[in-house]
């Protein structure tokens, strides 16, 4: 019933910027937590940016300054807003979200993934 949609993505030259959005739907109580992982070629998947519903923002070190992550409740949508891209921030972009769903008894809740887009940032 859940869905998120990742969008955007694409090739940039080095310094440029590119923006992300995702957006959730399906039964939806609340989003806890919602934001983007990436994983490079050869890599583990890593944390990016992530915001809580409270507000509270979590980044990677590498990206702090460089990448701004919003989220729009009304919507269930989340925009990633990346400046001075570099090579290595080259990868499949996922986004995340902590999503609780009603079932019979109250709720469950769990992670949710979007499809994943590319961005490629050339030197």
């Amino acid at each position: 019933q859940v869905q998120l949609v990742d969008s955007g993505g694409g090739l940039v030259q080095a310094g440029e910027s590119l923006p992300l959005s995702c957006v959730a739907s399906g039964n939806i109580v609340r989003i806890d937590i919602m934001g983007w992982y990436r994983q490079a070629r050869g890599k583990e998947r890593e944390l990016v940016a992530t915001m809580s519903s409270d507000g509270r923002t979590n980044y990677i070190d590498d990206v702090k300054g460089r990448f701004i992550v919003s989220r729009n409740d009304a919507r269930n949508s989340a925009y990633l807003q990346m400046s001075g891209l570099k090579p290595e921030d080259t990868a499949i972009y996922y986004c995340y979200a902590q999503i609780c769903i009603p079932n019979h008894y109250g709720l469950t809740c769990g992670p949710y993934w979007g499809q994943g887009a590319q961005v490629t940032v050339s030197s």
